[in-house]
């Protein structure tokens, strides 16, 4: 598995049950909310200084992820992705990479297009029996608490990045 991750220059994720809980919250007033974990969003934010793309394809639209993915510098984003196949092609197009480059975190049947065609494929515990089957890595982590941090440092990890990226804090 770290072979695989060592080849990742862009790393997508889904949204909703990997960097959330997968629950669907609601207010009174109908608007939408949902909580994202502080240390996966630090997490993501090293991963990217180390030199790795990020981007999101998820199949549901949230103002609230507009939100999120701007204070975390992501570029690309896909939302309203209904066939991520088609959405991830035209990802690795604009980015200028191949899937071979690539690495997607997904936890549901939808995300297994797109988690079969990129060299480095992870999900979570929670993602139904098929998916976790087509998955190079499980986090031990549930989505939403932690998961999409121990991703974003076991690549780093393999790529010889992270002591460099922890060195700041050690000091």
């Amino acid at each position: 598995m770290t072979e695989r991750a060592k080849t990742v220059k862009l790393m997508i994720f889904d949204v909703d049950g990997v960097m959330t809980d997968g629950g669907l919250y609601f207010s009174d007033s109908g608007e939408e909310m949902k909580a994202f974990n502080s240390l996966d969003g630090h997490g993501m934010k090293m991963l990217q200084n180390s030199g790795v793309k990020l981007a999101i394809i998820t199949g549901r639209t949230s103002r609230l992820l507009e939100h999120r993915t701007r204070n975390l510098g992501i570029d690309y984003v896909y939302q309203g992705a209904h066939d991520k196949l088609a959405s991830f092609q035209a990802l690795i197009a604009k980015v200028g990479v191949t899937a071979e480059e690539c690495g997607y975190m997904g936890d549901d049947v939808i995300d297994l297009p797109v988690m079969r065609r990129v060299a480095f494929a992870a999900s979570v515990p929670a993602a139904p029996e098929l998916v976790q089957q087509n998955a190079h890595y499980v986090t031990g982590r549930q989505g939403g608490h932690g998961a999409v941090r121990e991703v974003c440092e076991l690549i780093m990890a393999s790529q010889g990045t992270l002591d460099a990226a922890l060195a700041p804090y050690l000091q």
